[in-house]
C-alpha cells in the first residue's frame, strides 16, 4: 500500500465498523441512556417532594446545567471521534491525569448505571408479574428476569450498534408514550381539587429557594448518560455533525419530558401524596394505569440497560487499545465489528452486581437508589472534568472563545458545588463505597505509572485519517 508521509495505514481503534450508524441511530443511543421514561415515571416525584410547586423551575436550572456541559462536549465532538468518548476528550485539555480520572469516572458510571438498569427490570419486572401470578416466588423471579434481560442485551450489543440503535428506539418511544398517557389520566382522573400542601422528608413544607436548588440534585440525575452518543464517533456516519447534534437534541427532548411529567404530576394532587412512582399513587382505582407504567418502567430501563453497555464496552475497549487495560478487551467480533471480549467480561460482573443487590435483602428501592447515586457521582466528575479540558483545549490549539469560557465555569461551578452538597449529606454506606472506589483509582494510578508510564501519557487514542481513507480503491 502507498505510504503517505503523516498518516497511519491504520486506525488506532480499527476493528470496529466506522462510518456507518445514521444520525438517527446515534441519537437513539443518548436518548436511551438517559432511560427518559423510566425518570419520568419517578424523578418528577423526588423533585416535587422537595420542591414543590417550583419543581419545574428546578428541572429548567438543571437543563441549562446540562447544556452548558453539552458544549462544552461539542468543542470535542466537532474536532475528533473517540470510542472513549469523553475521558479521550478530557486528555486533549487536562493530559493522563485528568484524563485517567475521567476514565475511571466513565467505567463507574456506565457500570453502575447498566447495573441499576438491570435491577431496575427485575424490581418493576418482578412486582409486574405478582400483579398477575401471586404465587411467584419475587427473589427468584427477580434473578431470573436480570439473567434473561443480560443474555438478551450482550446478544444485541454484538449483533452492533445499528441493530441496537433501532430497538433502542422503537422501545423508548413506546415506553415514553406508555408513560405519558398514564400521566395525562392521572392529571385528568384528578379533577380540579386544590392540591395539597407538599412536605419534606421531615415533614415540613418546602419550595421556595432552598427547596429549588434541593430539587436540582435528583433533576440532574435524571440527564445523566445524555453524552452517551459521544462513543459512537469512530462508528456515526458524519461524527462531528451527528455526534454534537444528537447529544444537544438529547439534553433538549429530556429536558422537555421531564418537563411535561412534572406539571402534569403537578396537575393531579392526589397522585403524589406519599407516592415513590405514579404506579404506587393514586387511590388504587387506576390499576390499568399502574400495569401501563410498570411495562414502561421495564421497557425503558432494559433499553437503558443496552445503551450504557453499548458505551461503556467502548470505553473498555478505548482503553485496551490506549494500552492501560488489558490488550484482550481490545479485540473485536470478526463479523460484527464490536468489543464482543468487552462485552463477555462486563456483562457477567454487572449481573452479579445486580443479582447480589436484589439478594442483600435491602429495600429494593434502597439497592436501586444506591446504585444510580453511585452512578450519578460518576457522572457528575466526569462532566466536570469535560468542562475543564474545553477552555484548555481551545486555548493550546488557538480557538478559545469568551462563550466557551462561561459555559465551562458556570457549569463545573454548579456541577462541583452539586458534588459537594451530595457528599455532605450522603449516609455511611455511600461514603465507604465511594471512598473504596477512589482508593481502587488511585491503586490502579500508581501501578499504571510504574508499569505503563509511556501508555498513560499517550491516553485518549482516537480515530486518525488513514491513507485508505485518502488514495482511491485500486
Amino acid at each position: 500500500m502507498t505510504r503517505i508521509p503523516g498518516l497511519r495505514s491504520r486506525s488506532p481503534v480499527a476493528g470496529l465498523r466506522r462510518r456507518t450508524l445514521s444520525p438517527l441511530g446515534v441519537f437513539a443511543q443518548s436518548v436511551a441512556t438517559t432511560a427518559p421514561a423510566g425518570a419520568m415515571a419517578s424523578t418528577p416525584l423526588l423533585v416535587i417532594a422537595v420542591a414543590g410547586r417550583a419543581a419545574p423551575v428546578s428541572f429548567a436550572v438543571a437543563a441549562v446545567v446540562v447544556g452548558l456541559v453539552a458544549v462544552c462536549i461539542a468543542v470535542f465532538a466537532r474536532r475528533m471521534a473517540a470510542a472513549g468518548g469523553l475521558y479521550s476528550f478530557t486528555a486533549q485539555g487536562l493530559g493522563p491525569g485528568g484524563a485517567y480520572a475521567c476514565a475511571v469516572s466513565m467505567v463507574v458510571g456506565y457500570g453502575m448505571l447498566v447495573a441499576a438498569a438491570f435491577f431496575g427490570v427485575s424490581w418493576y419486572g418482578s412486582a409486574l408479574l405478582a400483579r398477575v401470578w401471586a404465587a411467584a416466588d419475587a427473589p427468584v423471579v427477580a434473578a431470573g428476569l436480570v439473567v434473561v434481560l443480560a443474555a438478551v442485551v450482550a446478544v444485541c450489543a454484538v449483533r452492533g450498534i445499528r441493530l441496537a440503535g433501532r430497538v433502542m428506539l422503537v422501545i423508548e418511544s413506546v415506553s415514553i408514550a406508555l408513560i405519558l398517557g398514564v400521566l395525562v389520566a392521572l392529571a385528568v382522573t384528578a379533577g380540579p381539587a386544590p392540591p395539597a400542601p407538599v412536605t419534606g422528608g421531615a415533614g415540613g413544607a418546602v419550595g421556595g429557594p432552598v427547596g429549588v436548588v434541593l430539587g436540582v440534585l435528583p433533576a440532574l440525575a435524571a440527564f445523566i448518560g445524555f453524552d452517551s452518543a459521544a462513543a459512537l464517533g469512530v462508528e456515526a456516519r458524519r461524527p462531528f455533525a451527528s455526534v454534537p447534534r444528537a447529544i444537544g437534541a438529547t439534553a433538549a427532548v429530556t429536558a422537555v419530558l421531564y418537563l411535561v411529567a412534572t406539571l402534569l404530576l403537578l396537575a393531579a394532587p392526589g397522585a403524589t401524596a406519599g407516592a415513590t412512582s405514579p404506579s404506587s399513587a393514586g387511590d388504587g382505582s387506576l390499576t390499568w394505569a399502574a400495569l401501563l407504567m410498570d411495562l414502561g418502567i421495564v421497557a425503558s430501563f432494559g433499553a437503558c440497560a443496552l445503551a450504557a453497555l453499548t458505551t461503556l464496552v467502548r470505553v473498555l475497549f478505548s482503553l485496551a487499545r490506549d494500552g492501560v487495560a488489558p490488550a484482550v478487551l481490545g479485540r473485536t467480533h470478526r463479523r460484527h465489528l464490536t468489543p464482543s471480549v468487552a462485552i463477555a467480561v462486563a456483562v457477567p460482573v454487572l449481573v452479579v452486581v445486580a443479582v447480589a443487590g436484589g439478594l442483600a435483602g435491602a429495600a429494593p428501592a434502597a439497592v436501586f437508589s444506591g446504585l444510580l447515586a453511585v452512578a450519578t457521582l460518576a457522572f457528575l466528575v466526569t462532566y466536570v472534568l469535560v468542562c475543564l479540558a474545553a477552555p484548555r483545549f481551545l486555548s493550546r490549539i488557538g480557538e478559545l472563545t469568551r462563550g466557551v469560557v462561561v459555559a465551562a465555569v458556570v457549569a463545573a461551578g454548579a456541577l462541583l458545588a452539586t458534588l459537594v452538597v451530595v457528599v455532605l449529606n450522603a449516609g455511611v454506606g455511600l461514603l465507604v463505597t465511594l471512598g473504596a472506589l477512589v482508593l481502587v483509582g488511585l491503586a490502579g494510578w500508581l501501578v499504571l505509572r510504574r508499569r505503563r508510564a509511556a501508555a498513560l501519557r499517550t491516553m485518549g487514542v482516537y480515530d486518525e485519517t488513514t491513507t485508505a481513507d485518502v488514495l482511491p480503491a485500486a
